[in-house]
């Protein structure tokens, strides 16, 4: 097909010269060698033997005090393993996910998260809000808001003018928190 396309457009395939090889492509002639690299995930990982922890997979927040915050029930002390596994490269406050490998073997990533502690009463258990010059919307659980979360706000404009913040509550008023410019 791609000689009777050839033909079509004209092109004698018997006179066309080889093309020059790309030194490039040369020094990596593996394919996928190219582009972007994505976007890291996880600010640590790690790999840790939890004999006492159920499931199949957990995740968990610990706080800047090393309080660790979990949905589940477990044991005493099931977590310990996987939480100091981690904080042997990145310290708290930090968001975890734990996925079992094999038996009792867990892989663990985590990401570090800002805690803000927010005293002012939010009925809703996210907030966004964006502020660009005088303009400020914000919507709590995603509906519009009309209150004010000023211990949320200076947060933000401690670190930014115009700025979009992303809140999380993690437990009663710890919020985690996510601040970017615009």
């Amino acid at each position: 097909m791609h000689e009777r396309l050839a033909r079509e457009a004209g092109i004698d395939l018997d006179a066309t010269e080889p093309l020059e090889q790309n030194p490039f492509l040369e020094a990596f002639p593996e394919a996928g060698i190219h582009g972007l690299p994505r976007q890291r995930r996880w600010d640590a990982v790690a790999g840790a033997e939890a004999p006492d922890l159920p499931g199949e997979q957990i995740e968990f927040v610990t706080l800047p005090d090393g309080t660790v915050l979990v949905d589940a029930q477990l044991p005493e002390g099931a977590l310990a393993p996987i939480a100091d596994a981690i904080e042997r490269e990145l310290d708290p406050p930090y968001r975890a996910r734990a996925v079992r490998r094999e038996d009792d073997v867990w892989a663990v990533g985590a990401t570090a998260i800002e805690v803000v502690e927010a005293p002012e009463e939010v009925d809703g258990d996210t907030v966004s809000l964006v502020v660009q010059g005088d303009e400020r919307t914000l919507l709590i659980d995603e509906r519009p808001g009309w209150s004010d979360i000023p211990t949320l706000e200076s947060y933000a404009r401690e670190r930014h003018r115009d700025f979009v913040l992303q809140a999380e509550r993690l437990d009663g008023n710890l919020w985690s928190v996510q601040v970017n410019a615009l």
